[in-house]
């Protein structure tokens, strides 16, 4: 608890100092985010830590959630899921409960089509395909094409929001989910 005062005391220091000098950057603004904890979701910069889990509850890793100028990004490395290339879309509830059917439907404010290749598209939860190695290991760095956490076309509300992974790889095209298969983990979203 002494150590967790100290970093917030030192943060706003830092914060404090940075103001009279100059105006705070993006990454001093994450690393008080990050200091702060997931409570501080609505400050610029903030940054989401998210558990993900297979349906057996098995722990596959820790995904950041962060908001940039250009919408959303996730990051962050999983494992234990099978090799290949797998869909990971931004769902509407922060729930994930398997078969990850409460996770709800996709993020979708603007009420797009689904799929960056569809005309009528994407959905602001759509995210790039992601390619687990045969280690079973993936890095991610996977971005929306707009949305903010909190605000105008904001991801999160009173019920959450959750980063799901299909067994299979996105289409882009079809909709609503773009052929992407079963749920197979998920990570509930909270800013709360």
């Amino acid at each position: 608890m002494r150590r967790n005062v100290s970093v917030v005391l030192a943060m706003i220091a830092v914060v404090a100092c940075a103001k009279s000098e100059a105006p705070a950057t993006d990454s001093t603004a994450a690393a008080s985010a990050a200091a702060l904890g997931p409570d501080s979701a609505s400050m610029p910069g903030a940054m989401i830590h998210i558990a993900v889990r297979d349906a057996g509850g098995r722990d596959l890793g820790m995904l950041m959630l962060t908001e940039s100028a250009g919408g959303l990004t996730l990051a962050g490395t999983l494992r234990g899921l099978p090799p290949g290339t797998h869909a990971i879309h931004v769902h509407t509830t922060g729930q994930c409960a398997a078969p990850f059917e409460s996770a709800g439907p996709h993020w979708n404010p603007l009420s797009k089509q689904h799929g960056t290749l569809n005309p009528l598209g994407p959905h602001l939860g759509d995210m790039p395909n992601f390619t687990v190695g045969a280690d079973s290991s993936a890095a991610l760095n996977v971005s929306t094409a707009g949305g903010t956490l909190r605000g105008a076309d904001a991801l999160l509300d009173a019920d959450g929001a959750s980063a799901v992974v299909h067994a299979g790889a996105d289409d882009m095209k079809s909709d609503p989910a773009g052929n992407t298969g079963e749920k197979i983990a998920c990570g509930a979203i909270s800013g709360t």
